[in-house]
């Protein structure tokens, strides 16, 4: 993460320019299922990208010591606080064994079945382009291809949090490339017709199949011969 060889005292916007690597944090342990987090209007009033409510904020960090939130920065090293940020990001969470039926209830947390297997589900969204002006965020661009990561953290025999203990989707960066809506639709398109021609293919296929049958047939009925008895002959 970022690879700046500075440490927690001596990093600085100069000492590890350049090195800036945008991130967004997600914690869901206060956020209620279903519900928006992220960007509000509080947060984003103070100039930074935090969140008071469901504690999906807006991160940068230089290397793992070094990180902090958007419009923040490290005291005493000539790199603190200038509120100029704010939070663009917006995001939910939901559990497959959450029942809603009757609304959300304490024993319906995901927690509370201990062996239980399940499925989390994570949307997000954010602008591609964003109004940061300190490099804290990416600024992605259509029809380029960008460097990306994810990690999960869950809480294992009751282990408490620690930055070392994600899962990762790789040791290295993977790649995330915004494609237009236009390569897009061609994509779809180009699927369909797809799709178009193997239906055509199958019902030809499947014809062919019953013409050949009726062929058979009459062909093997008009070489059949009637028995005809000499007797009375």
């Amino acid at each position: 993460m970022g690879a700046c060889k500075e440490t927690v005292d001596s990093c600085t916007s100069k000492s590890c320019g350049g090195h800036e690597v945008d991130i967004m944090h997600f914690s869901i342990g206060t956020a209620i299922p279903g519900r928006l987090y992220g960007a509000n209007i509080i947060d984003n009033t103070n100039g930074t990208g935090g969140d008071r409510f469901g504690h999906l904020v807006d991160l940068y960090a230089w290397n793992p010591h070094c990180r902090y939130l958007d419009g923040m920065g490290p005291q005493g090293n000539g790199n603190g606080a200038n509120f100029s940020a704010r939070n663009d990001w917006h995001g939910a969470w939901w559990h497959d064994l959450i029942d809603n039926s009757f609304g959300l209830l304490e024993n319906a947390n995901p927690y509370a079945s201990t062996g239980s297997k399940g499925t989390y589900t994570f949307e997000f969204s954010r602008p591609l382009r964003t109004s940061d002006r300190l490099q804290q965020d990416v600024q992605f661009v259509i029809g380029q291809a960008h460097n990306f990561s994810a990690a999960f953290w869950y809480p294992v025999n009751g282990n408490p949090w620690t930055k070392s203990s994600h899962y990762s989707v790789s040791c290295d960066w993977v790649t995330l490339e915004i494609i237009s809506a236009d390569k897009e639709s061609h994509v779809v398109s180009s699927t369909r017709a797809v799709d178009t021609v193997n239906i055509i293919s199958l019902v030809l296929s499947l014809s062919a199949f019953g013409v050949s049958i009726f062929v058979g047939w009459w062909v093997r009925k008009g070489k059949s011969m009637t028995f005809t008895p000499i007797d009375h002959l």
